[in-house]
């Protein structure tokens, strides 16, 4: 029994959702956002909320269950609320600043590093070392800030690079005399 999929997902006022077949749609204040689940869950929607059931109980549909709710739970909460990451640069000369629809990373390289700003997504700057990525859909907000950190990622010695914040960095012992 997943502990996760038996709990409904509650659909706030605002918020629009429409399940066709296994194509469930939601719509909000920051967007519309769509995704397609599994055949071997049952999803219901009563009133303002939406169940998700197992089909059958095969192993496949019993991961499949706790799986997909939270995918709807993801949809509902990124058209009325949204999501964001926020990234931190640490570094003597790091800086970013977004012109127009780039983000422009200086990061220690012999040139800058230009990153096109994907439709959806909401990049910030906060001050010359924060970085806010925020958008609707929980995957890509995720996906871009993944793509911004590779770009330097922190290194062990000295700390320096790209880091979400909040996220600890192992730190290394310099070479000793």
């Amino acid at each position: 029994m997943s502990r996760i999929g038996k709990n409904p997902v509650t659909v706030p006022d605002g918020t629009q959702v429409t399940i066709a077949g296994h194509i469930v749609t939601a719509k909000g204040k920051l967007g519309e956002l769509t995704v397609t689940l599994t055949p071997d869950v049952e999803i219901r929607q009563e009133a303002n909320q939406i169940t998700v059931m197992p089909r059958s109980k095969t192993k496949r549909a019993q991961m499949m269950w706790g799986t997909s709710r939270n995918l709807i739970n993801n949809l509902v909460t990124g058209v009325t609320d949204g999501y964001s990451k926020t990234l931190e640069i640490t570094g003597v000369g790091y800086r970013a600043a977004v012109q127009g629809k780039a983000l422009n990373l200086q990061l220690g390289y012999s040139h800058d590093v230009n990153y096109p700003i994907p439709e959806g997504i909401e990049i910030k700057c906060e001050g010359q070392t924060t970085i806010v990525v925020s958008g609707a859909d929980k995957q890509r907000v995720g996906q871009v800030a993944a793509e911004i950190r590779a770009y330097r990622k922190p290194e062990p010695y000295k700390g320096k690079g790209i880091r979400y914040r909040g996220e600890q960095i192992l730190r290394k012992e310099g070479k000793k005399k």
